[in-house]
């Protein structure tokens, strides 16, 4: 059966325009009040959706008030300093988002006079803009009508047109942005795109959908056919990687503490840390002592251990071993490493598991 086959099949005996009815309705009575909704600026509802993106709303609000009070223009974001920006992007994670999004605004700042493009082929061109950042933007920023497909939104209407492909899978993407495309309201693109995203927020969700309360349980066929908790069909990511290693708050004779910057690319690009050695659980406190004085060139007087730090990644889940230790330095400043006071170390971007290890530290 070819796409255009299996469309017809999938919309059979669909009433669109009532679906529309029922779901925007809805959405205008009942959608959160949120503060990349007060307003149709595109620069602020392409920052609020890279926020979005595998972070919790109740999360991203303070993020989002905080980022867009520093950067309250396109401009202002594309002149910023990369530091600036991770110090005021910490702790969100996923710092590959930012990053694309600071090269991209620059990008619109040179190519676009500032203005973010409406055209979907510039938008989607852009430094770490996909498909579902394209149709969410365009939607909801010009109403365009451009499908907007996300997890929420795959397993809203993966129940709704009790589809059991694989979300996993880029081509179940696919059909679900084709069947987008031929049930968006062309008359409020915006509104509808929100709202099948809301519906997976609130009602149709992950493990107890509440159906009973869904404005649109007239049109769901998982529901009709009692099988809403099974969907979506997802495969099982593979189980994350452990990692352990330790981590030291060396501080020199003046007070002041050594940080070192990440490497420019990879996890955590750019970002500081204390010093640490990945090999050390293997060593004795002696031997992680000499590898530490030795990579770090300091001569350590005394150390204490602080306690066990867990973070957890998509992929990978970090086991930091923490101590801290009195140190001579015997080098001054290089290219990754400084020495900075307690205050100064306030102005780094560091990730949320050595901000722990600090606040532990104190």
């Amino acid at each position: 059966m070819n796409v255009k086959e299996n469309l017809q099949q999938i919309l059979a005996h669909f009433h669109i325009e009532l679906f529309q009815h029922d779901l925007i309705q809805w959405f205008q009575a009942e959608k959160r009040d949120l503060p990349w909704r007060k307003e149709k600026d595109p620069y602020k509802i392409w920052v609020s959706e890279v926020m979005l993106q595998q972070t919790r709303v109740d999360t991203v609000i303070p993020y989002f008030y905080q980022f867009i009070e520093k950067f309250p223009t396109l401009d202002a974001l594309a002149d910023a300093e990369e530091e600036e920006v991770l110090k005021v992007w910490e702790g969100l994670g996923y710092y590959s988002r930012i990053r694309h999004l600071h090269a991209a605004v620059k990008e619109v700042k040179e190519k676009y006079g500032g203005r973010v493009p409406a055209s979907k082929e510039q938008f989607s061109s852009l430094k770490g803009v996909g498909p579902y950042t394209t149709g969410a933007v365009l939607s909801i920023a010009y109403d365009i009508p451009e499908p907007a497909v996300d997890g929420n939104v795959m397993r809203v209407l993966s129940r709704i047109f009790y589809i059991t492909d694989d979300i996993a899978k880029g081509s179940t993407r696919k059909k679900f942005e084709q069947i987008v495309s031929h049930i968006i309201a062309h008359d409020n693109p915006s509104d509808f795109n929100q709202a099948l995203m809301e519906l997976g927020a609130l009602i149709c969700t992950p493990k107890n959908p509440s159906c009973l309360l869904c404005p649109v349980q007239r049109h769901c066929r998982a529901f009709a056919e009692g099988v809403e908790k099974q969907l979506p069909i997802k495969t099982k990511a593979k189980a994350p990687k452990h990692v352990a290693f330790r981590a030291v708050v060396l501080v020199n004779e003046e007070g002041r503490i050594l940080i070192e910057k990440r490497p420019s690319s990879g996890l955590l690009a750019n970002l500081w840390q204390l010093p640490n050695d990945e090999h050390a659980p293997t060593l004795n406190e002696q031997e992680f002592i000499k590898e530490i004085s030795e990579r770090y060139h300091v001569l350590i007087r005394s150390m204490e251990r602080i306690d066990t730090f867990e973070h957890v990644f998509s992929h990978i889940v970090w086991h930091i071993e923490a101590y801290k230790a009195k140190a001579l330095q015997l080098q001054i400043d290089r290219k990754t490493t400084k020495w900075v006071t307690a205050d100064e170390l306030k102005q780094y971007a560091f990730p949320v598991i050595y901000q722990k290890i600090w606040q532990a530290y104190e």
